[in-house]
């Protein structure tokens, strides 16, 4: 039986187990969080671009990015049927609210309540992004407000509870201790020990790592190849990727007026667009400069209001592929500032490493809920149930898979950098997809996938059988011979 059925069949024995105790309820909760979307969370520090990452992912302009009192509250965006604004009191009562969209983002009426008393928003927005993943913003990591910074640990990173997240997406700027802290108490302790299984990092404001450079993007990849093979790093997120954030957000929702204020931009000489474009200020100030450009029909309003969505990196970005190619429509620009802007290869990694991985990460967290209750409140039944749960933990083959790639980010497993390389891709380090775990090309056919499985099953055989072979090695490459093995009767059904 697959892990997702072995996890519903756990779960409703447990809902027979408890049933009338107050525990049902959350088991039921449970139930029903199988079949919802995955659950991502963005969290960072302070000002590290959480809002306008969220905003760039669901297509939309709605999560706030200023520092009003709704950013001070965690907020969840679901798809739904209706717009609904909610509130989730800290009493535990609930309540809906009304909400405005001035300026493109959502400004939700808090009907006087304080933001102390409300536990959490949730937003019901009909998307189609929002039907594969469920998003959770949160109030900055390191605020100088200790209630305030202390809700993103309590939601994914509490004591004596589990998390409702399935996974985290964490906004880097620069590696700070704090990050790391959070990142280690937001692992689990069962699948894994560190496991990073759950967590992305993502080089957020990429374009400021540059100065706004062209080649910003570059640079920024570069460093954020360099974080990823970080021993430390490595043990708390699968991989690390650059995203100009703001760029991001405003491509995805890029309107015909910014696009011809623009080309108003592009359409000077590029001495002109040099000098323009060699500061923020020297930009929106260029009517009062001594050599102003008396051709460029923008006012300084117009001109700080591009500046606001793109950033002078996205201006430079956007009037550069203006000047090269005059007759790009709006909708080609917007595809090429998004794919310029990291958006999707932060899209790719979501979906390779969250989404194509779902039912894993789905069962993983009901079951860690379910060990959680059976060793807080015992009923009759709840000692078979843990054997249930340990027993599909320690034998199910997605979680060897992830004990591996733990001990490999771990550093526990160790061999030749080509052979742990191999290892890691395998066991589904880089990505689910047979031909991505088996270093092919996405198009591989099946023909070709078949024979490099079958090639890399005699390998992984060979070494766990070696008598010379490290104990931990040994033991990983029986787990390689299992994927080889299960991409091989995939094929054949």
């Amino acid at each position: 039986m697959n892990l997702l059925p072995r996890t519903r069949d756990v779960l409703d024995r447990a809902l027979d187990a408890y049933r009338g105790t107050p525990e049902e309820e959350r088991l039921i909760s449970l139930r029903e969080r199988l079949d919802e979307p995955l659950r991502v969370a963005v969290a960072g520090r302070v000002k590290s671009g959480k809002s306008t990452l969220l905003n760039a992912l669901v297509g939309e302009r709605l999560a706030p990015t200023d520092a009003g009192e709704c950013t001070r509250i965690v907020t969840w965006y679901r798809d739904g049927l209706t717009y609904r604004a909610e509130l989730q009191l800290q009493d535990g009562t609930s309540r809906q609210t009304r909400f405005t969209r001035d300026g493109g983002s959502l400004e939700v009426d808090l009907a006087g309540i304080t933001a102390e008393d409300v536990r959490q928003i949730d937003i019901t927005w009909p998307s189609r992004r929002l039907r594969t993943a469920t998003l959770i913003d949160t109030p900055g990591i390191g605020s100088l407000t200790e209630s305030l910074a202390r809700r993103t640990w309590d939601l994914l990173a509490p004591e004596d509870d589990e998390t409702p997240a399935d996974a985290v997406v964490y906004l880097l700027k620069h590696l700070h201790t704090s990050d790391l802290e959070f990142l280690q108490a937001f692992h689990d302790n069962e699948v894994g020990r560190p496991n990073p299984v759950n967590a992305i990092g993502v080089l957020s404001r990429a374009d400021e790592i540059g100065v706004g450079r062209l080649d910003s993007m570059s640079s920024a990849r570069r460093i954020a190849r360099r974080l990823a093979k970080e021993p430390t790093v490595r043990r708390v997120v699968q991989t690390v990727v650059p995203v100009a954030g703001l760029l991001a957000e405003t491509a995805v929702t890029l309107t015909e007026t910014e696009v011809r204020h623009l080309r108003a931009v592009a359409e000077q000489s590029p001495a002109q667009v040099e000098r323009l474009l060699l500061s923020a200020d020297r930009f929106v100030s260029a009517d009062r400069l001594v050599d102003s450009m008396p051709d460029l029909e923008l006012t300084s309003l117009e001109r700080e209001r591009l500046l606001d969505r793109f950033g002078l990196f996205g201006v430079r970005l956007a009037t550069s592929l203006l000047q090269r190619a005059p007759t790009i429509t709006a909708t080609e620009l917007s595809h090429e500032l998004v794919a310029r802007s990291g958006l999707d290869d932060v899209q790719d990694v979501l979906r390779s490493l969250f989404f194509e991985r779902r039912d894993v990460l789905k069962s993983r967290s009901a079951l860690l809920s379910i060990d959680a209750l059976v060793r807080l409140r015992k009923v009759a039944g709840s000692t078979k149930l843990a054997a249930e749960v340990e027993e599909i933990t320690s034998s199910a083959h997605p979680f060897n898979e992830l004990r591996v790639l733990a001990s490999i980010r771990a550093g526990w497993v160790r061999g030749k950098p080509g052979v742990v390389e191999e290892l890691e891709r395998v066991v589904g380090g880089s990505g689910q997809a047979p031909a991505v775990r088996l270093g092919l090309p996405e198009d591989a056919d099946p023909a070709s996938i078949a024979d490099a499985a079958r090639r890399s099953l005699l390998g992984w055989q060979r070494r766990a059988e070696n008598p010379l072979t490290r104990h931990e090695l040994s033991v990983a490459a029986r787990v390689a011979v299992r994927s080889c093995e299960g991409i091989l009767a995939d094929l054949n059904h």
